[in-house]
């Protein structure tokens, strides 16, 4: 908390309204790993974004930013494992359950930031829409069907090994499923 502090000028906790159980809009806190100043950047963050501190840098590497949201978990707001909660203007999935610390797609895309920062920045926002948020949505489904106590246990287990050996298995390069960025100038870009 100290190093947050230090590191810019800012608030301790980042705040932001998310989407939660049946949309129900609720406040998510993670530790703020960005510099507050008005400075121009896409909506979506990637890997090498100069607005990232570099303490920020190290906790969303670690996942340490997200270590508030225990405390939505003791509102009753989110659970240690489920979807992520979701920005209310980003999502069409109705969730019958209360969004998760950790889940499936959290884990399969835990290096999103990198993967994005291949993309050309005027494609950022249509290859998330067509590529990476129906996967997400994808997994966030099967894991709605198919939740049991056994894979919480394993989920939560995996995301406890991944932020502190790497991502191992769990990195989307290991993923069969390639994704084409849109073009916006001659070049094109493949994800796998």
């Amino acid at each position: 908390m100290l190093l947050v502090r230090a590191s810019s000028p800012g608030p301790l906790v980042f705040r932001q309204r998310r989407a939660g159980r049946n949309r129900k809009e609720f406040t998510l806190y993670k530790f703020r790993s960005m510099r507050v100043e008005n400075s121009p950047g896409p909506a979506i963050t990637v890997s090498g974004d100069a607005r990232i501190t570099p303490i920020g840098a190290f906790l969303r590497r670690h996942k340490l930013d997200e270590l508030p949201q225990f405390w939505n978990v003791l509102e009753g707001n989110m659970s240690l494992v489920g979807p992520r909660p979701k920005l209310p203007h980003h999502e069409g999935l109705d969730l019958p359950y209360r969004p998760g610390i950790t889940g499936m797609a959290t884990l399969l895309f835990r290096n999103e930031e990198e993967i994005l920062s291949r993309i050309p920045h005027c494609q950022l926002e249509a290859f998330y829409e067509t590529c990476i948020k129906p996967k997400k949505a994808q997994l966030d489904q099967e894991y709605m069907q198919n939740a049991t106590l056994w894979t919480d246990l394993k989920l939560l287990w995996r995301t406890a090994a991944s932020c502190v050996f790497g991502p191992g298995k769990f990195s989307l390069k290991k993923q069969r499923s390639s994704c084409v960025s849109p073009p916006c100038g001659n070049e094109k870009t493949t994800i796998h």
